[in-house]
């Protein structure tokens, strides 16, 4: 779906996490960082991916990487799902939609046989100078942190 490749610069974006804070993709420079983007928060799959990386999390943070993911879900619904499952990264209420099309990862889906727009469950892994050096389009949410890692 996304017209980013790996070797491109990550698209620069600022959007507030869960708590109001404005996060900005210069806020990680001199960092790796994994910015996955979900459908929608407290659904099964997210659920599923977002606890998969929950329970690696010390694992990426010992091998340099912080982790956040983004949503078109309010600050509110984000909050809700991180206590709900104690989610130890920020999340990004993309509200607007600015970083979710800045990484070309919204457009036309199928679900049932019923055609919408909507996210495209998609990961990118950036490294320290700002590069994409990993793009998982068929993301495996059970398993998403092995994809990640490997």
């Amino acid at each position: 779906m996304t017209s980013l490749k790996i070797g491109d610069k990550a698209p620069k974006f600022e959007a507030k996490d869960e708590k109001g804070n404005t996060i900005k993709l210069a806020d990680y420079a001199g960092k790796k960082l994994v910015v996955f983007f979900y459908p929608k928060a407290s659904t099964p799959g997210c659920t599923a991916e977002a606890c998969d990386l929950r329970d690696n999390y010390q694992t990426f943070l010992a091998k340099g990487y912080d982790i956040i993911g983004v949503s078109a879900d309010s600050a509110k619904r984000q909050q809700n799902w991180i206590d709900k499952h104690q989610l130890p990264f920020s999340l990004l209420a993309d509200e607007d939609k600015v970083v979710i099309e800045a990484f070309n990862v919204w457009g036309p889906k199928k679900f049932m046989g019923r055609e919408y727009d909507g996210i495209h469950r998609t990961t990118f892994v950036i490294d320290e100078n700002g590069i994409i050096e990993d793009i998982i389009l068929k993301v495996k949410t059970k398993a998403h942190t092995a994809q990640i890692l490997k």
